[in-house]
C-alpha cells in the first residue's frame, strides 16, 4: 500500500485493487472492483425552452461501472488512475490525482469519445449535511433530495402542490419546483468541513438521497473534480472564494438609505420621492427600471428593451438625475443581455453580426412573452466590446450609478454562437459571461466602488464579477417555497459558495393567478430588508394589484422606521461587507458558521446571523404576533426588550415593527444595537 498524505488532513491510500481518498479521517472517495466510484455512459436528451422555463428529458442508453483500476504514482506524488470496464482492457477514463495541502484535484487526462454521461460517487455518512449548489430557495440543507443544476427561471410558486404553481403550469408552462433556480453551481459544502467542486458547465444533477454516498451526474466528462477541506467553516469559505473570486465592496452611498423602486416617469418619481422624504424615509436612490420605456403585456407591465434614455417616458431626466445626486440620491436603471426587435440597438447589432444565429444561419429571436429579442453574442469579442460600450455610454456616462443586470439564464440550447461551442455547454456559462460584461464596463469607466449592479442569474465564476446578488422574482405572498421565506435559504446557500452580498425585492415581484401583495407582507419584508446589505423595493409585475409602500401613512411610516434602522446599522454593515470583500465571509451567515458544535444549528434555514453579532429570525408567516426562535448557546439580548437569553428555543413578541432580532451581549457594537432598540 502507498500512502500519500498531507499534514493538514488530506490523504491518498493506493491499494492493489483501488485507492481511497480521505479527509480528516473521513473517506471522500473509495474505489475497488466491487465498489467503483465512477460510472460512464451515453444518453440522448431533449431540451425545450418556453420563456426561460425548461422541460428537460433524458434517455440513458448506456451506463457502465468502471470497476478495474491501474494506479501509477510518480515521484512528485501525482497518482494516475486508469479505469476500465473489464480487467485487462484499455482504460475508458484516465485521471491524474494530485494531493497537496488540504486539497485534492482529480483531473481527466483521457477518455473515450463516446462518453457523454458521467457519474461520480462521493462517500457520505448518515449524519452529514450538505449546502450550496448555487442559490437554493427551498432547501438549505440539501440532504435527502437531488438537485438538477441548470440556470433557468425558478418558476412561479415552486411547489407542485400549490394552486398558484398548478395554474402557472397549466396556463403558462411556468410553474417551478424546489430545485429550479436562476443561480446553480456544481459546488457543495459538507458539514464534514470540505467542499467539492466539479469543473463543468454542462447540465448536472447532484443527488444527495443515498445514505452512504452522494452521486454527482454530469452530461459530459468534467475537466476536474476538486476537494478541499479546512478546520472551520469560516476558513473553508475563505478557500472557496479564493478559488472563485470575491465580490468588491459596495459603494458608500448604498448605506445612505433604501432604493425606492418607482416607475411611471419623471414627475411620478419626483412626487413619490418627495412624499417618502417628508415622512422620514431614508433614501439612497431611486430605481427606475422603465427609464428606457415600457410596454404592456398580459403578464403585466414590461420594459422596452432598447437600452437608452427614453425622453418621452422620462422628460428632463438628463437634468434631474444630477439634481437628485446633489441631494444624495442616486439614480438606478435596468439592462439585460437582449435587445428588442423594435429598437435601434437591435438594428445596429444585427447589421454588424453581433447577434446569435439559429440553425439556418438567420438571427435567432427569443420569445419573451408577446415580444421578441435578439441574443447579443458575448462569445464574439466585437459584440462583447460593443455591449460594454452600450453600458458605458448610455448608462454610466448618462449619470446612472446602479442598475439591475437582469436575466442571463435564457440562452436557448439550439442557438448557434460565434465561438462554435455547443449552446448546451454555454448555457450555464452565460450568466458569468454576462456579469463580466458589466464588470469590465464599470472597471473601464473607473467606477468600481462607485457604481453597483445586481444580478439574479449566476454560475461558477460569477463571484468575482457580480457586485450584488438579488433573490430573483419571488411571489408576492407568504408561501414557503416562493415567498418571503424563500429569500433566507437563498442568501445562505449562495453565501456558502462565495456570493456573500444578497438582497431581495421588498414585497416580492410575481403577482399571478389571484396572487396579490398585502400590506402586511410588504411590511414584514421591509423588516427583513433592514437587516440585509441593501434595501430595495419593487412595485411588482402588476403594480395596481399589489399594495405599495406609500398606499397609506402607516405603511410609509413603518418603512421610514425600517430605513432609519438600516442607516443606523451602516457602520456595522460596512464592516461585514469589507470582510466579505477581503475574506469571502458572507454578510448573512448560517448559525453553524459561528456555532459549529451546535447540532441544531445545522438544520436552521429560516434564521441567519447578520455578521457575528446579530441573529435575525424574520417573521415569514402572516398574522403572527409571537415568533419562535432558536438561539445557539451564548449570551443573547432581545433587541427590543433587553431581555437576556442563554440559548435554546424561545418565544418572543413579534408585532409588526419589531422583528425578532437578538444581539450578543458582549459585542463591540453594543452601543449601536442599543441605539436601534430605542428607535
Amino acid at each position: 500500500m502507498i500512502d500519500i498524505h498531507s499534514k493538514t488532513g488530506m490523504e491518498l491510500e493506493v491499494r492493489e485493487d483501488g485507492f481511497e481518498l480521505v479527509w480528516n479521517g473521513e473517506t471522500l472517495v473509495k474505489h475497488s472492483s466491487t465498489k467503483p466510484f465512477v460510472y460512464v455512459g451515453y444518453g440522448e436528451e431533449k431540451m425545450d425552452m418556453y420563456r426561460g422555463n425548461f422541460d428537460i428529458r433524458d434517455y440513458v442508453i448506456e451506463r457502465t461501472a468502471l470497476r478495474y483500476a491501474k494506479t501509477l504514482v510518480n515521484e512528485d506524488g501525482t497518482a494516475f488512475l486508469s479505469l476500465s470496464r473489464f480487467k485487462g482492457e484499455d482504460p475508458t477514463v484516465t485521471f491524474s490525482l494530485k494531493v497537496e495541502g488540504s486539497q485534492a484535484v482529480l483531473s481527466v487526462v483521457e477518455t473515450q469519445e463516446r462518453v457523454n454521461r458521467f457519474w461520480i460517487r462521493v462517500e457520505a455518512d448518515q449524519h452529514e449535511k450538505v449546502y450550496g449548489c448555487g442559490e437554493q430557495l427551498s432547501h438549505f440543507n440539501m440532504r435527502g433530495k437531488n438537485f438538477p443544476l441548470w440556470t433557468s427561471e425558478p418558476g412561479v410558486g415552486r411547489n407542485k402542490n400549490t394552486y398558484v404553481t398548478w395554474q402557472a403550469d397549466v396556463k403558462d408552462k411556468a410553474g417551478g419546483d424546489y430545485y429550479n433556480t436562476n443561480f446553480p453551481q456544481p459546488t457543495y459544502v459538507s458539514s464534514n468541513k470540505y467542499y467539492c467542486h466539479v469543473d463543468t458547465t454542462a447540465y448536472a444533477d447532484f443527488d444527495f438521497r443515498q445514505a452512504e454516498f452522494h452521486e454527482l451526474q454530469v452530461w459530459e466528462v468534467p475537466k476536474e473534480i476538486i476537494f478541499e477541506g479546512s478546520s472551520s467553516f469560516l476558513s473553508l469559505v475563505e478557500k472557496i472564494t479564493a478559488r472563485f473570486g470575491r465580490q468588491p465592496e459596495l459603494p458608500e452611498w448604498t448605506y445612505e438609505g433604501i432604493w425606492l423602486g418607482i416607475q411611471g416617469g419623471t414627475d411620478v418619481v419626483e412626487a413619490k420621492l418627495e412624499k417618502a422624504l417628508a415622512k422620514g424615509v431614508k433614501v439612497g436612490g431611486v430605481w427606475c427600471q422603465d427609464w428606457q420605456g415600457k410596454r404592456i403585456t398580459s403578464f403585466g407591465k414590461r420594459l422596452m428593451w432598447n437600452w437608452k434614455w427614453n425622453p418621452e417616458e422620462y422628460p428632463n431626466l438628463d437634468k434631474k438625475i444630477h439634481e437628485w445626486k446633489e441631494k444624495g440620491i442616486r439614480f438606478l436603471g435596468y439592462i439585460n443581455p437582449y435587445v428588442a426587435i423594435e429598437g435601434d440597438l437591435y438594428q445596429n447589432a444585427n447589421e454588424k453580426g453581433y447577434l446569435a444565429l439559429n440553425q439556418q444561419g438567420e438571427t435567432y429571436l427569443v420569445d419573451f412573452g408577446e415580444f421578441y429579442c435578439g441574443v447579443v453574442d458575448f462569445t464574439n469579442p466585437e459584440a462583447f466590446e460593443w455591449y460594454k460600450n452600450v453600458i458605458k455610454e448610455n448608462m454610466i456616462d448618462f449619470g446612472i450609478d446602479g442598475w439591475m443586470a437582469d436575466f442571463g439564464e435564457y440562452l436557448p440550447t439550439d442557438v448557434v454562437l460565434h465561438n462554435g461551442v455547443d449552446a448546451k455547454i454555454m448555457h450555464n456559462a452565460w450568466p458569468a459571461l454576462w456579469a463580466k460584461v458589466n464588470y469590465e464596463a464599470v472597471k473601464e469607466a473607473n467606477k468600481l466602488g462607485e457604481a453597483v449592479y445586481f444580478m439574479r442569474a449566476g454560475y461558477t465564476g460569477i463571484q468575482k464579477y457580480c457586485t450584488l446578488l438579488w433573490g430573483g422574482d419571488q411571489s408576492v405572498d407568504f408561501s414557503i417555497d416562493d415567498g418571503l421565506a424563500s429569500v433566507i435559504p437563498a442568501a445562505l446557500s449562495s453565501g456558502m459558495i462565495g456570493c456573500g452580498l444578497h438582497h431581495s425585492d421588498i414585497g416580492g415581484y410575481t403577482s399571478l393567478h389571484g396572487n396579490k401583495r398585502s400590506k402586511q407582507l410588504l411590511m414584514r419584508w421591509a423588516e427583513m430588508g433592514a437587516f440585509t446589505p441593501v434595501m430595495r423595493t419593487h412595485e411588482g409585475n402588476r403594480p395596481d394589484d399589489c399594495f405599495q409602500y406609500d398606499d397609506d401613512d402607516e405603511s410609509l411610516e413603518h418603512l421610514a422606521r425600517m430605513t432609519q434602522i438600516y442607516v443606523a446599522l451602516s457602520l456595522y454593515t460596512r464592516s461585514l461587507v469589507k470582510e466579505n470583500a477581503e475574506r469571502g465571509i458572507p454578510v448573512q451567515r448560517p448559525l453553524f458558521m459561528h456555532y459549529e458544535q451546535d447540532e441544531e444549528a445545522y438544520h436552521i434555514q429560516y434564521q441567519y446571523l447578520y455578521g457575528r453579532d446579530l441573529l435575525v429570525a424574520p417573521v415569514h408567516q402572516e398574522n403572527q404576533n409571537e415568533w419562535n426562535v432558536y438561539l445557539p448557546e451564548d449570551e443573547w439580548v432581545h433587541l427590543w426588550t433587553g431581555q437576556e437569553y442563554k440559548g435554546g428555543d424561545v418565544t418572543v413578541a413579534a408585532p409588526i415593527g419589531k422583528p425578532p432580532v437578538f444581539y450578543r451581549k458582549h459585542s463591540e457594537w453594543i452601543e449601536t444595537f442599543r441605539k436601534i432598540a430605542n428607535m
